[in-house]
């Protein structure tokens, strides 16, 4: 993986973090709606992402 797409994921993971923060800070703090609400979205960002990055590199060797 080159420096431009580990720039890119590392980018993004600060703006999901950050927005992850709003939604508690903003939506009242840790309850189980706001905690399945930021686990559903990292999952529908960052698993496709990992299948297209990561699982490529690790089937060539």
């Amino acid at each position: 993986m080159n420096i431009s797409k580990t720039a890119g994921l590392i980018l993004l993971l600060l703006l999901w973090l950050w927005l992850s923060q709003a939604i508690i800070v903003g939506g009242g703090g840790f309850t189980f709606k706001n905690i399945f609400i930021i686990g559903a979205s990292g999952i529908i960002i960052f698993v496709p992402l990992w299948k297209k990055y990561f699982r490529k590199e690790n089937n060539n060797k």
